[in-house]
């Protein structure tokens, strides 16, 4: 993460393994074997996947929460969050730079 003046940005390749590290979590959790492999930053989650649902959102978050050991309030989470693979990713990268 830099500042440019402007604000804090993530660097590109940042940007690019936390995306990556989702993709992986997204997979693991809702054992998506090869489908896997088509997740882009772009992919929707909620209500384009059918093994995405209430437990799975909550499985995922345990799964965030302990890969880079933050917490998530209640009143974090909201559709957005999970609308895409790239809104997540935002969302962890967010929640990183609060620590």
């Amino acid at each position: 993460m830099y500042h440019n003046g402007r604000g804090y940005h993530w660097r590109e390749e940042t940007r690019v393994s936390v995306i990556e590290e989702v993709k992986s979590i997204l997979a693991d959790v809702l054992q998506l074997g090869e489908r896997a492999v088509g997740l882009t930053a772009d992919s929707n989650l909620l209500g384009a996947m059918p093994e995405f649902d209430s437990m799975a959102v909550i499985s995922i978050i345990t799964a965030l929460e302990d890969r880079y050991e933050f917490m998530v309030a209640d009143d974090e989470i909201d559709a957005a969050v999970f609308e895409t693979v790239g809104a997540l990713a935002e969302f962890v990268q967010l929640k990183v730079a609060q620590q």
